[in-house]
Parts: structure tokens; sequence; C-alpha cells
């Protein structure tokens, strides 16, 4: 049995693979087909729906995790499918070189977090998938197809965040940069006061996020910004005491007894706002983007017009305090500036993602059915990787050019190898 990492989807393959080469791979589909299966790709396992899930062939992602090159005169880096966030990371920074933009964990392989369209926040620059420039695919007759702005630009349009649902990605090459330092600043700041400023704090901002605490008035904000330096990292105890033992420890055990006894996650709420105290270090990119989160949960994520971010946010704080609905996670808001992939939860806008979180085995279902409603009335895209019960019909209606996608799906898995019961539901047949 294949489980994801919230333990909330699980799958039966007929058999499971893990090729180590693109020639590999290609057979491995070949003999899928012929054999009357499907098969899918799985990553580490971060997303939240059932993406990859499959009874057919489940292709595994530990044999291929090369870094097939570092062009530093190109400014790219070509890393297999395989490869985790963290090893390219570190192996960039090793040679003085990193991404642009990056999400807030490092946790997921390459093609996983491009292919459902992982970001983090960003004023001017976009998701991981936004830094690709050149993919390889291996598609349902068993074909290696390369594909960037040059090369087949129809289907790179579509296939940087392709689902899974055009072929296999064996390797992904991103633009990178010389390693460059950021610095961030971290303070708690009343909830109004971050509506009133929300547009000012992303224009003067490179990276601007913000957490409300569901059952109070709080929001901590993050704002993250080059810098000349010199570094100055968290002290390690410092870092051990907020990122281990509060955010994920002490976070652990305050989630643990609200879903024993949800009547005291208000109270938790406020104590834990309160607890809150400004920080600020600067350190290479990486290092500032993410941070470790070992408490498991379920998600849900909506990219919102960027305009229509404060409305939507407002009403998500008014249905929750209208309601009986405990909840102990909070709230987090980041942007992204508009894109030009297919399927992108920015293609084409400037967008604001809200996510919404509750931890593992909780009742989710009437929480996040009440933020879907607000999210869908103002035109929002859910995350691929998240939570949602949005289908094709809606898809056809908040992306313009979703026919462009399934036009090149159509070309490319005329077959549907690569097809599952959430392709079938967000895609169409």
């Amino acid at each position: 049995m294949w489980r994801n990492w919230a333990g909330n989807v699980t799958a039966r393959p007929a058999r499971a693979v893990a090729p180590a080469s693109a020639d590999e791979l290609a057979a491995v589909l070949r003999a899928a087909a012929a054999d009357g299966l499907t098969a899918k790709a799985v990553g580490s396992g971060h997303s939240f729906t059932s993406a990859a899930a499959t009874s057919g062939v489940l292709i595994r992602p530990e044999g291929l995790t090369a870094i097939r090159s570092i062009d530093r005169a190109a400014g790219t880096v070509t890393a297999e499918a395989g490869v985790q966030l963290r090893q390219l990371n570190a192996a960039l920074a090793a040679e003085g070189l990193s991404l642009t933009n990056m999400g807030d964990i490092m946790e997921q392989t390459v093609a996983g977090a491009t292919s459902t369209g992982t970001h983090g926040t960003g004023r001017d620059s976009g998701s991981i998938a936004a830094q690709i420039t050149a993919l390889e695919l291996v598609t349902a007759d068993g074909s290696v197809l390369t594909c960037s702005a040059d090369e087949r630009p129809e289907v790179f349009a579509a296939a940087r965040i392709g689902l899974g649902a055009l072929g296999v990605v064996s390797a992904v090459t991103f633009a990178v940069e010389p390693v460059f330092l950021l610095t961030a600043r971290e303070e708690p700041m009343a909830f109004d006061r971050v509506m009133s400023e929300f547009d000012a704090l992303v224009a003067e901002n490179e990276h601007f996020e913000f957490y409300w605490f569901p059952h109070t008035d709080s929001c901590n904000t993050k704002r993250n910004n080059r810098s000349q330096g010199p570094a100055a990292p968290l002290p390690a105890v410092r870092g051990w005491i907020d990122d281990e033992l509060l955010s994920n420890g002490v976070f652990q055990a305050a989630c643990a007894l609200g879903r024993a006894a949800p009547a005291a996650i208000p109270g938790m709420a406020r104590i834990s706002s309160r607890a809150l105290s400004a920080r600020s270090y600067t350190d290479i990119p990486y290092k500032v983007f993410t941070s470790p989160r070992r408490v498991r949960f379920v998600e849900m994520e909506y990219a919102v017009p960027r305009e229509a971010a404060v409305d939507a946010i407002r009403a998500l704080k008014a249905m929750v305090e209208r309601s009986d609905l405990r909840i102990s996670f909070p709230v987090e808001v980041r942007v992204a500036p508009a894109d030009d992939i297919a399927l992108s939860t920015a293609s084409g806008r400037d967008s604001a993602y809200i996510a919404v979180h509750m931890y593992r085995g909780s009742r989710y279902q009437e929480y996040f059915t009440a933020v879907e409603a607000i999210m869908t009335e103002r035109g929002g895209r859910p995350h691929w990787g998240k939570m949602h019960t949005r289908d094709a019909e809606y898809f056809r209606a908040v992306y313009p050019r979703f026919a462009e996608f399934t036009d090149v799906r159509d070309q490319l898995d005329p077959g549907r190898l690569f097809t599952n019961d959430y392709l079938r539901r967000v895609l169409g047949s």
C-alpha cells in the first residue's frame, strides 16, 4: 500500500517500480500499456489529493535522483524527477547558486512540487514551476520529449504544471542565480492593521506573508527582502526553541489537546498569539524561505485575485466567528505575480493564496466546505495538491486556458494511460 504524508490518501497498485533512467521509465510505460494498466508517478506524498493514486503501475521516485548538470554560464540546473528540494538546495548552495523563490517546506521532489504548482510568496517571483526553463517528459507511447519556451512551446506551457496528466516528468531544468542573502523580519501585528495595510505590505516587500490565528485578532507577519549582509542566522538555541520546540513540539501537544477537547482551542489560540515575539535574521534563501513542518495536518488552499484578498480573508474570519467551529491551525496568506502557465493558480492574474489547515484526525469537512464557498464566490482556484471539491466544469470557467491544456493532453495521452479518479474529476474523461 502507498500512503501520502498526511495519511488521508492510500493506494494499492498492481505493481510498483523505480526506474533509474528515462529509457527505463519508457519501458515501464510501454509495459503498463501492454498489460492494460494505468500508470502514475509519486513523489514524497506531500499532496493532500489523490492526484498520484493508482491501482495500476506506481512509479516511485528513488531511482531518478541525480543532479545531471549545473551550468553556471547559462544559469541553470538540471535535476532528475526524484531529487528532493532539500537536496537541490544544498547542491546549489555548495556551488554558490540559488533558486529565486521557494515554498515553506523542501521535502517534496522536484517533479511532484512543480506538477502540482507548489509556491511560496513573492511580489515579483512566482511558483517553483515558474522558474522552470525546460522539461524532459516521457509520454504514453514511450517517447522521451523535451520542451521549453523554444522547443515544443505548446507542451511547455502546459507541462510545467501538468498534474501528471501529460506524461511522467523525468528531469527538470530550473533557472538559478548567484546565491544571495535574505533578511527575514517576523513580528506580531493586529488583524485590522494587516488588512488595512495589506496592499502596502505586499508592494513594499519582495516576499510578504502572514498567519492569522482563528478566535483572535492577532497575526504574525513575515517580510523577506534581499540584503547586502552580513549574514546573521538565528542563533542555534533560539532557532531550536522557536522552530522545533514551540512550532512543532508544543504545537503538536496543543493540537492533540484541541482535538480531544475542542472547547479549549480559543483559549489556547489567544495564549499562542500573545506568546509571539518579533525576530529578525539574515541567511541564504532556502534557510529563510523554509521551516520544519512536523505536525501532520490536512489542508485546503485557494488562490483568489489579488484585489479580492482582503474581502475574502475578512469573510473567512467572520464565518469562523459566527460558527461553532474550533480551529487550532492558523490561516496562512501569501501572494504571487501572474504567470503564463496554463493551469497555474496564478495564470494570467496576480494572486493571493489563502490556506486553511486542520490537525490530522480532526473533523475538517464543515470548515473546509464553508471556506470553499467563500473562495469560489470570488473566482478562487484551488491548489492542485490540496483538498477541494471542484470539477472540470468549474475549472473551465476559472481557467481561460483550460481547453489549451486538455488539447495537449489529448495529443500526448489519447488513451488515458495516466488517468485516475482525480484527473477524471478535474479534467474530465
